[in-house]
């Protein structure tokens, strides 16, 4: 087990992520370089603007990137058919269902999708699968209701309970706390922590949430205007790489707690 659990199950390789405008091609990020583990939670963390998105977008293939080479259990990712990275990793954006007539069940059944026959039919793993995932996000209990009627919190946790029933060893969440209270932003994060441990599952998320994601996060990604920074959050706050996040005039870091704070 403890050898698996290192195993690197995403690598990224001197990775430039950006877009084409115009022909041309716009760098966001570059010289990023980091391997993923599994059984981890890994956050990305920086100030608006500065390229999360876009590496995430990146990173499970939904954009190309502009250099560099990205690995998925060991094969680069440009040559792993869709259907087959689908039974590697499960994506939660931040945009909502593109249906919310649907009830949360049928959402969550949405992740078994690349499983089922090509009648959609489910068999009784499909269904276990769901069941699990409903109940491990406490969502079991809105499995009847749409998705249009649930608060953001409830949707969130809905969206997270897809992803688990497409069981894939690898997580990708853009920004799952955006729009919640203090209450329902500690509890997603703390789930998705929970996940690692209890199912050996890589997770990684991208978060304005810095001071949680440095409480709770094994790895963090931490993406400056310069440069891109990777390594555990300890000794990312002893090499004062969150210096930099925001401007000083405005925001300031304490090292010893770990908390960011608007200077008086």
């Amino acid at each position: 087990m403890a050898a698996e659990k290192t195993h690197p199950i995403l690598c990224a390789t001197d990775v430039s992520v950006g877009y084409f405008s115009k022909k041309k091609s716009v760098i966001v990020a570059e010289n990023i370089t980091f391997n993923l583990k599994k059984g981890e939670l890994i956050g990305v963390v920086g100030a608006n603007g500065v390229g999360k998105s876009t590496l995430l977008r990146s990173l499970v293939g939904m954009q190309p990137i502009l250099k560099g080479t990205i690995e998925i259990n060991g094969k680069d990712l440009t040559k792993v058919s869709s259907l087959v990275l689908a039974t590697q990793l499960s994506v939660v954006l931040t945009e909502p269902p593109a249906s919310k007539n649907l009830t949360v069940r049928e959402l969550v059944t949405l992740g078994r999708q690349p499983y089922t026959n090509w009648m959609g039919a489910l068999s009784e793993t499909d269904i276990e699968k769901i069941t699990y995932a409903l109940e491990v996000t406490d969502t079991q209990k809105l499995a009847h209701k749409k998705c249009f009627e649930l608060s953001d919190g409830q949707l969130q946790r809905a969206t997270i309970a897809r992803a688990l029933a497409q069981d894939t060893p690898f997580i990708v969440l853009d920004e799952p706390t955006t729009h919640l209270d203090l209450y329902h932003r500690a509890y997603v994060l703390k789930l998705l922590k929970r996940l690692t441990k209890d199912l050996n599952k890589t997770i990684l998320f991208s978060t304005h949430e810095v001071d949680l994601a440095i409480q709770l996060s094994d790895q963090l990604i931490v993406m400056t205007p310069s440069e891109v920074y990777f390594d555990e959050p300890c000794k990312l706050i002893a090499a004062e790489k969150f210096d930099s996040l925001f401007p000083k005039d405005t925001i300031d870091f304490d090292k010893n707690t770990g908390r960011f704070s608007i200077k008086q």
